[in-house]
């Protein structure tokens, strides 16, 4: 049986590759443009409430499909309101 040796550098690579696996599965590089998300996501991305996403729905703001009674909003539709600044009054 041969022995191997591990060395800082080796640990170190294979802490780079675990951080980039992490992260792939935890969807932190998600670049999907037609990703879905339901209403309390969109409520945490924006820190809304759920009146004020509601009202957003009712106003023609953002555009959501229903589906058997739940909300589906796309990512790319909450990021560009994100990057409009978009501004709303109650």
């Amino acid at each position: 049986m041969a022995i191997e040796i591990v060395t800082k550098e080796d640990l170190e690579l294979f802490r780079i590759r675990l951080m980039e696996d992490f992260k792939k599965l935890l969807g932190s590089d998600k670049v999907d443009k037609n990703e879905w998300l339901r209403g309390g996501e969109v409520r945490k991305i924006l820190k809304i409430s759920p009146g004020t996403l509601q009202h957003f729905r009712i106003t023609g703001l953002i555009h959501p499909s229903k589906v058997g009674g739940i909300f589906y909003y796309r990512l790319d539709e909450i990021n560009g309101m994100l990057e409009r600044g978009v501004r709303y009054n109650k």
